[in-house]
């Protein structure tokens, strides 16, 4: 498949590292996302260890809703005034993510693909074709605990950090963007996303595509997206037909209106 090059990318919003969540008294050097090429027949990368040089980051005490809250935390160049996000949650699956991605493809779209760890696990190819296609990952847990806020911060933390090991022996790349299960949120979870130094994201824009409500319904919904949304779909836990059915419609539709999609993706700075 041919994916997005990086050249079509450039003007995608991709964000700049820099100094974001603030702490009163702490300083130290960005800790960037490795951009190591994982292919398929090389052996999988060992995590990269902590570094006492960077200091821990600040738990926020709400998700990233918007776009301009994402540019907030995360220093870049400004999203443009016509932009949108498109996440897509519960990957890699190998029959809806290939598919996802030659939609994607199609129209020079890029995304951030939200991988559950079991699932990575298996379906190692199908990450990496998400991210030699030009998209990114983000951490989506190990197993998408549907209760995770009434996790102990113990386990909520062994969640997080066993799908960031995966994900990053997979593909290369070290998530810094954070989604919870159903955007459930607690002490813990902003703790542990912040102990991975990842930005915790919901979204704007949830058409239930999950749910399996018909493709007319998911279509509806995410025709009525505003400048500045991030946008909610899944290619994973079931059928995604209707999904897929519905983003063919919808990708060319917000283009014609001038919408341009951009991909959330930066790191952030110390604090």
């Amino acid at each position: 498949m041919n994916g997005l090059s990086r050249r079509r990318l450039l003007g995608a919003g991709l964000a700049a590292a820099g100094t974001a969540l603030v702490a009163a008294g702490s300083s130290g050097p960005v800790l960037h996302a490795s951009t190591v090429t994982v292919p398929p027949s090389s052996p999988p990368p060992s995590p990269p260890p902590p570094s006492p040089s960077v200091p821990a980051m600040a738990p926020l005490d709400r998700p990233v809703f918007t776009l301009e809250e994402y540019r907030r935390l995360v220093p870049g160049p400004p999203f443009p005034a016509n932009a949108v996000a498109l996440t897509i949650d519960d990957g890699p699956h190998p029959t809806w993510t290939p598919k996802v991605l030659r939609l994607l493809d199609r129209y020079h779209v890029p995304a951030l693909f939200c991988l559950i760890g079991n699932q990575v696990l298996g379906h190692e190819p199908v990450a990496r074709d998400i991210v030699a296609a030009g998209h990114h990952v983000a951490n989506h847990t190990w197993s998408h605990p549907a209760k995770i806020a009434q996790f102990d911060p113990a386990r909520v933390q062994q969640e997080v950090d066993r799908a960031q090991d995966k994900i990053y022996s997979t593909t290369g790349k070290v998530p810094t963007i954070f989604r919870s299960p159903g955007g459930a949120v607690s002490p813990a979870v902003f703790t542990a996303a912040a102990h991975a130094r990842m930005v915790p994201i919901n979204w704007t824009n949830d058409p239930r595509d999950w749910t399996r409500p018909g493709t007319r319904s998911i279509t509806d919904h995410l025709l009525a997206a505003r400048p500045g949304q991030i946008l909610l779909c899944h290619d994973g836990g079931g059928d995604r037909a209707q999904t897929c059915a519905a983003l063919a419609t919808v990708i060319p539709a917000l283009q014609a209106r001038g919408y341009q999609f951009v991909i959330l993706d930066g790191t952030p700075g110390p604090n």
